[in-house]
């Protein structure tokens, strides 16, 4: 499955690589506030949203993946308790103790 990923991930990058490649006339970039930015060829600006965008996507699943490795970490250690408690011997019960012992029968 590991592998599958990497392959899906190379595939997407070489498409948006080769996409971008066919696409180098400059232009014109406008931010905000009337901000623009002239002559920027369209492979730079394509490449930075792209790696914007994958910036984004792993600030967006690292509180997930952070409460699942918190998760599992706790679950590996509540697991190791229960196993050890289950390895250890319990403690000797007492034989049941027959009523005649403790105060013997009376003579009738």
């Amino acid at each position: 499955m590991r592998y599958l990923v990497w392959i899906l991930r190379l595939a997407v990058f070489v498409i948006v690589l080769l996409f971008a490649l066919k696409n180098t006339r400059p232009v014109d970039v406008s931010f905000f506030a009337d901000h623009v930015v002239t002559d920027v060829p369209l492979i730079v600006v394509m490449l930075a949203v792209f790696v914007l965008g994958a910036l984004f996507g792993v600030l967006i699943t690292t509180p997930v993946i952070v409460r699942r490795r918190r998760e599992a970490a706790r679950l590996r250690r509540e697991m190791t308790r229960l196993e050890e408690k289950t390895r250890q011997p319990a403690a000797p019960q007492e034989a049941a103790v027959a009523p005649e012992t403790v105060a013997p029968l009376a003579p009738l």
